[in-house]
């Protein structure tokens, strides 16, 4: 039994005492939402954790079998670390957890750290495609020097890095208000009142229905 366990015959309890220790979950949501990654890539996900504290949760997690180390297929010499199906399984927890904290991102600091591809979780998570029958449609999302693309697809909503080939819409401006803007918390003209910059179709915006309360575009 590690240092720190619960010592609980619950099920809450042991699963706590394998992912409740800081950062582990976030690794996690790296894992799931970017496949699989080198440490490196790791690393720069997780903006403030520190090295050796990084190597400590990969073993303990590599320890309880919910992610395995390969070696990268060459010409690349480095390994990637997977989930395996047990820390796959997680998935619903996470987005769950996910789900529950996104309304807590109105009252977040400006100093929190951001990076675009943690803008996938609260996009897939919350909005729905209320034209699941139309042709698909791409949102370029500009925060700071994160550029990130939102699509729907075939009813689904994906986030991807990087710039639209061919974007319906984009949008600019602090990621406060480009994440209320995405979600409905704010009309796109009180958005835009705000600061936010906005060009293209509207109506590839107001395809986004919020599937939490929010508020109508």
């Amino acid at each position: 039994m590690r240092v720190g366990s619960y010592r609980q015959y619950c099920a809450l309890a042991k699963a706590l005492d394998l992912i409740g220790d800081r950062w582990t979950l976030l690794i996690v949501r790296e894992l799931l939402g970017r496949g699989p990654l080198r440490y490196t890539d790791l690393r720069d996900g997780l903006p403030g954790i520190a090295s050796n504290l990084l190597a400590s949760r990969l073993r303990a997690l590599e320890n309880a079998g919910l992610l395995r180390k390969q070696a990268a297929p060459p010409p690349n010499a480095t390994s990637l670390f997977h989930l395996t199906p047990r820390g796959e399984a997680l998935r619903p927890a996470i987005l769950e957890l996910g789900r529950w904290g996104a309304p807590l991102l109105a009252e977040a600091p400006a100093s929190d750290a951001f990076l675009g591809q943690w803008l996938a979780w609260p996009v897939e998570l919350c909005l729905r495609d209320r034209e699941p029958n139309h042709p698909p449609t791409a949102i370029q999302v500009l925060v700071g020097d994160e550029a990130v693309v939102v699509e729907t697809r075939d009813g689904a909503i994906r986030t991807r890095l990087g710039r639209a080939e061919r974007a319906d819409a984009a949008l600019a401006g602090p990621r406060g208000l480009v994440v209320a803007a995405l979600m409905g918390t704010l009309s796109l003209n009180e958005a835009r009142a705000h600061g936010l910059r906005f060009e293209g179709d509207p109506a590839a915006l107001q395809r986004l229905q919020p599937s939490v309360a929010g508020r109508s575009r």
